[in-house]
């Protein structure tokens, strides 16, 4: 017969040791990256209480002091990687709970009155996203910065555009590289999507169904810098998964256009191309082939892409046949968050480093040029321009291709004036859409550093 082990305690009861591992999976570990904002929601909510219109007072303002004076140190033991989160614990909540008590007595067992871990751990991912993402924001417009600045230096150097692969028509490098800067301006606007849902305060919310006592939402929302507090609190319980979903879809758009710009830098540095060279020190070698210099990293932002469509694929499936309200499921979703933004962080900064690195070819890219069907499009368009119909046009230059040999691609890029086009490319409107965009990022962490500063003024 084997021997039941005893009993685990806890702050919440006494839980066997096998369910205990179980439920806490990952969370003694992830937790700790939440550990400083726990601190500063905590903050939060006891100056809310301390403030609040209800006799007895709660905490006064020598208690509340206290309280927050203890937070500071606890992240101060944060941030030297000091913080411990014990099995007990059983997460970051608890384990800070459990510091206040040892230092504060009984006045650190009060600090969970009108609060559920439930709003609490909502609360600490809103906080941990929205730095994470105003990072992520800065990361996004330096490198779409960067290929600007690199479609800007060679602008006019002529690039073969290509459909399905093929040969299509006379493109150029600055064409080709703000295209990628302006796909990820765009991307930008769903993490700002994702930015304002998540920008919303679900403490109060309980355990999804608010509390007896009349706490004051809005006060507990300004004191960390949200928009407004959720209106409804049992949607605010509900909301948990659902903003973690929306910030990975967002990322994986962002992933899936690095994905693109990665592959087409491996294609375009291959020798049989040879219109870029990739930086050295960026490449990695073979253990048997001294010749190689591979480009690992973007094949592995390739494969971080799909890990990234698949954790935001993930976020959704846990979520689609959940019941309203706190399931345990959504414990889950926190490493898909917390991976999803890392790993995009990763791959931003090292797609900058290529941009900035990058060697262009203008030989190489010009010498593509050699096959002359690339010029079939211009030069129908340029038959149309004399009066002849388009289809009639189109058939005469298939029949004659070879006559197409000897067009100057420099010539055929410089004729496209129009808005986009080779010759008409605004990259000042670019540029500042990429600096608005960094602006914006550290403007809004800017709004929260200072009400933090403000909040922990103790």
């Amino acid at each position: 017969m084997t021997t039941q082990p005893a009993d685990t305690a806890t702050t919440v009861g006494k839980i066997n040791p096998d369910v205990l591992a179980f439920t806490e999976g990952k969370d003694p570990v992830l937790d700790l990256a939440l550990a400083e904002v726990d601190c500063l929601g905590t903050a939060a909510h006891v100056t809310m209480l301390s403030r609040m219109d209800f006799k007895p007072t709660l905490f006064t303002e020598e208690q509340r002091v206290a309280v927050l004076r203890a937070l500071k140190d606890i992240i101060a033991e944060a941030r030297r990687g000091d913080f411990t989160i014990t099995a007990a614990d059983q997460d970051v909540h608890l384990a800070v709970e459990r510091r206040l008590t040892e230092r504060l007595g009984d006045l650190g067992k009060k600090v969970h009155t009108c609060r559920s871990r439930n709003d609490q751990v909502a609360v600490d991912i809103r906080l941990h996203v929205r730095n994470e993402l105003n990072a992520l924001t800065g990361e996004l417009a330096d490198l779409a910065r960067a290929l600007l600045t690199l479609a800007e230096a060679h602008r006019a150097v002529p690039l073969v555009g290509r459909t399905h692969l093929q040969p299509a028509m006379p493109s150029s490098v600055g064409m080709w590289a703000s295209a990628y800067a302006e796909m990820l301006l765009d991307d930008a606007y769903l993490l700002d999507a994702a930015y304002k849902t998540n920008n919303l305060c679900p403490l109060g919310s309980a355990a999804g169904y608010g509390v007896p006592l009349p706490i004051d939402r809005r006060l507990t929302s300004d004191l960390l810098a949200f928009d407004r507090p959720h209106h409804n609190v049992f949607y605010a319980s509900c909301a948990r998964g659902k903003d973690e979903a929306v910030l990975l879809a967002a990322c994986s758009q962002v992933m899936l256009s690095l994905s693109r710009l990665a592959e087409d830098l491996i294609l375009f540095s291959m020798p049989e191309f040879r219109y870029f060279t990739l930086p050295r020190d960026l490449c990695t070698g073979s253990s048997i082939m001294p010749q190689k210099y591979n480009p690992d990293v973007l094949e592995l932002i390739r494969a971080k892409a799909a890990l990234l469509i698949g954790q935001a694929t993930s976020a959704n499936v846990i979520l689609k046949a959940l019941p309203g309200g706190y399931n345990r499921d959504l414990q889950d979703t926190k490493e898909l968050y917390m991976e999803g933004l890392r790993v995009t962080r990763a791959s931003l900064r090292i797609m900058r480093l290529m941009a900035e690195n990058l060697t262009v070819n203008p030989d190489a890219c010009r010498a593509a040029f050699a096959e002359p069907g690339v010029f079939a499009t211009d030069r129908a368009l340029e038959l149309v321009a004399g009066g002849m119909p388009f289809r009639d046009a189109y058939h005469q230059v298939r029949d004659h291709l070879e006559d197409l040999r000897g067009m100057d691609p420099d010539a055929v890029i410089a004729q496209k004036t129009h808005l986009g086009g080779t010759n008409g490319l605004d990259f000042a409107h670019l540029r500042g859409r990429a600096d608005a965009l960094a602006e914006q990022a550290h403007a809004a962490q800017a709004k929260v550093d200072a009400a933090f500063d403000a909040l922990m003024d103790v």
